[in-house]
């Protein structure tokens, strides 16, 4: 990371933690939500930005890591050690299903991970000695309203800095080489001596860790959850959704990706609220189509040049 990226990273991390000083809970709801999904998106680009592999895991990893963080933390764990403990798990779950579902390719592996997503759902719905079933778990809360918001809003913008750095750290090393390796051709990656199999699994296991961090923040922050609302298989479109909306396999596109999904969403909400998916879908795909690789790639100049008349020709 240069200096200047070094510097811009530190400015936004200092404007972030000082919102909530100037911001009510509504402020600080939307900006957990933001952080929230930034690091769903910076997640899954450890496996499909990198790797290329269209992964749909991260509603199984989310809803893995939600109810394993309450679970322990139910028990008496302190909420920190169960986030930790969460990441830890998913981690594990991640190797071994990625010993199956990582030998398959393309369309196969996404439907193998969508499979994974109901599989989970299903296991915490009928485990109910343990999970709470379709009941839910609640978990107890000992803060205000106002102290819970600024809690967990440090809690998210901690855990999303912490998987920018993880994802820096990818990206400069022998794995993140080796991830591109494989995007661009599995099997000649494989021939010059890239493991395939050990990158793709430590790919998939960071992706799963972070995801499955997030989803127990989720868990505590929200102080109740049920399998439908964390294996919502929503999170994982939206976080694919927006890592292509920011830039695949770049380092601010998951972020900056995030950010413009979430206010697109709200300005749509509140404008259009009968039109609201309708509308935020067309706009995507328009996002999409002009910028094939990410916001990352937009540039004012190119812009602006492309409506500057022809040389010649009146206005």
């Amino acid at each position: 990371m240069s200096r200047r990226e070094l510097a811009a990273l530190a400015a936004v991390l200092v404007l972030l933690a000082l919102l909530p000083a100037v911001g009510n809970n509504y402020v600080l709801r939307v900006g957990t939500t933001m952080l929230m999904y930034a690091v769903l998106a910076m997640a899954w680009n450890f496996i499909g930005g990198f790797a290329g592999y269209p992964s749909f895991a991260t509603a199984a990893f989310f809803g893995l890591g939600a109810y394993a963080g309450a679970i322990v933390q139910s028990k008496g764990l302190p909420a920190i050690s169960a986030w930790i403990f969460a990441a830890g798990v998913s981690a594990l779950v991640a190797l071994l299903l990625g010993l199956a579902v990582l030998r398959l390719r393309g369309h196969a592996f996404a439907i193998a991970t969508l499979v994974v997503v109901e599989l989970l759902r299903e296991i915490v719905n009928g485990w109910v000695s343990l999970t709470g079933g379709g009941m839910g778990i609640n978990l107890p809360g000992a803060m205000t309203p106002e102290q819970g918001a600024r809690y967990y809003f440090y809690a998210m913008l901690a855990l999303a800095a912490i998987t920018y750095c993880a994802m820096h750290a990818v990206a400069i090393r022998r794995l993140g080489f080796g991830l591109r390796c494989i995007k661009q051709n599995e099997d000649a990656a494989s021939m010059v001596g890239v493991n395939t199999t050990v990158f793709k699994s430590l790919a998939f296991m960071l992706s799963a860790a972070f995801t499955a961090a997030a989803g127990a923040v989720y868990a505590s922050w929200t102080a109740y959850i049920e399998p439908a609302d964390v294996f919502d298989i929503m999170f994982s479109i939206k976080a694919i959704v927006m890592v292509l909306l920011g830039g695949a396999g770049t380092l601010l596109g998951p972020v900056l990706g995030a950010v413009a999904f979430l206010a697109l969403d709200e300005l749509v909400w509140r404008n259009f609220l009968t039109l609201h998916t309708g509308i935020l879908g067309l706009l995507i795909i328009l996002l999409i189509l002009f910028l094939p690789m990410g916001l990352t790639t937009f540039s004012w100049r190119t812009a602006l040049g492309s409506w500057r008349p022809a040389p010649g020709r009146r206005t």
